[in-house]
């Protein structure tokens, strides 16, 4: 089987929703932007490009009709390049750049980017609904909860206080703070401009550096009230062994609500050796698995687990590990499970102080561990998801 290189990364700033920078940018004007950068960045010819797969977690509206198409058209690329959507919830933007290097590990495509986009400023998170939130045939027999709801479970299963989830949110910002003020993701974002050439953002703005305790303490728990109206009730019922539910999460220990997309260009070595390109990394293995789904937010020490054993390694083999910060609950139970030193992961904070877009997190996650290997000279790094529903991906990738 032939190896997947990864060849360049970009992604955009991740923008405040609602009332950021991004608030007039459509979806389609970002996908464009992003897999822009990333053929400029290789220096390749658009055309060149076998395929486009971008994630996006509510494809209607703007973001409907494949919005990895309309980013093709959007960024001039030639015709007759190809784009698809993909939807794995959180993991969309991963599971797309793994289905890109598939396609180039067996033959189909010599070069393709895989990557995702979301603009959450303009569609409304939730707005594609589904069977699984609102069909009682599925719902009922899978416990639905809101997510926020499964992430106040684990803390209180694991025994995570508010004064654990608190103290991990104010280390995210801390950490995404020294990364920026030291330019460690000046490899991976790119400035955004709009037809004038004017800068709309060339930094992400969700992010608090001036977050402590004291003022993490004073928000109001998030999920408290959906518990009174049933899913507490409901919680319990799939888990009886809880008591009562510990209701610890808010907006400043969850992932944040903003706009961004990233892209991922591969190809195999052979077109990267023929088109002068430098490979930077290859994709050592990837996997995606089911877990049960009214927790639903404890798959990533599962995947992680099938995707070290599917490449032959084990978790001292991997040097960065790189976990979407959802909820603090899910990283904290992570580290745990897998017996991981918290200095190897997330070390440039994480979706707590960046925000989640969500078909884009997995992108921007392997791209920026990706710079974060370069930067310390180091060889591999694992990236995870935990997904609604129940769901885990990752992937490993490794320096060439």
């Amino acid at each position: 089987m032939r190896s997947a290189v990864i060849v360049s990364t970009a992604r955009t700033p991740i923008g405040r929703a609602y009332r950021g920078a991004f608030n007039d940018t459509q979806s389609q004007a970002l996908g464009g932007h992003v897999i822009a950068e990333a053929v400029k960045r290789a220096g390749v010819a658009p055309a060149e490009i076998d395929d486009v797969i971008m994630g996006c977690v509510d494809p209607v509206g703007e973001q409907g009709a494949d919005i990895a198409r309309a980013a093709v058209l959007k960024a001039g690329y030639a015709e007759s390049v190809p784009g698809v959507q993909i939807n794995r919830f959180c993991a969309s933007g991963l599971e797309a750049c793994n289905m890109a290097a598939g396609q180039i590990m067996a033959g189909q495509s010599e070069l393709a980017i895989g990557g995702g986009v979301e603009a959450m400023s303009r569609v409304t998170i939730g707005s594609s609904g589904g069977a699984w939130p609102e069909d009682p045939s599925i719902a009922i027999p899978a416990y639905f909860v809101p997510q926020g709801i499964s992430a106040d479970l684990i803390a209180t299963l694991d025994g995570f206080s508010r004064d654990d989830v608190d103290a991990f949110a104010v280390e995210s910002q801390k950490r995404a703070a020294k990364a920026w003020a030291s330019g460690y993701f000046t490899n991976s974002v790119f400035p955004v401009k709009d037809y004038q050439g004017l800068t709309i953002l060339d930094r992400d703005e969700h992010m608090r550096p001036d977050t402590t305790m004291q003022s993490l303490g004073a928000l109001k728990p998030a999920f408290a009230e959906f518990g009174a109206m049933g899913f507490d009730s409901v919680a319990i019922q799939r888990y009886p062994q809880v008591e009562a539910m510990n209701h610890v999460h808010h907006a400043g220990n969850s992932s944040g609500i903003v706009d961004g997309a990233a892209a991922v260009l591969m190809g195999t070595k052979k077109k990267g050796k023929a088109l002068g390109l430098k490979p930077r990394a290859k994709i050592k293995a990837f996997a995606s698995i089911g877990s049960e789904p009214c927790i639903m937010l404890t798959a990533p020490a599962e995947v992680t687990k099938k995707v070290l054993s599917r490449a032959g390694m084990t978790a001292k083999d991997i040097d960065l590990f790189e976990i979407n910060e959802a909820f603090a609950a899910v990283v904290l139970r992570y580290i745990r499970e897998m017996k991981l030193s918290p200095a190897k992961v997330n070390v440039n904070g994480g979706a707590i102080a960046m925000g989640h877009p969500l078909g884009a997190t997995g992108a921007m996650l392997l791209g920026s561990v990706l710079d974060e290997l370069e930067r310390r000279d180091l060889k591999t790094a694992l990236i995870t998801l935990c997904i609604g529903a129940g769901m885990g991906t990752a992937t490993i990738i490794e320096r060439v």
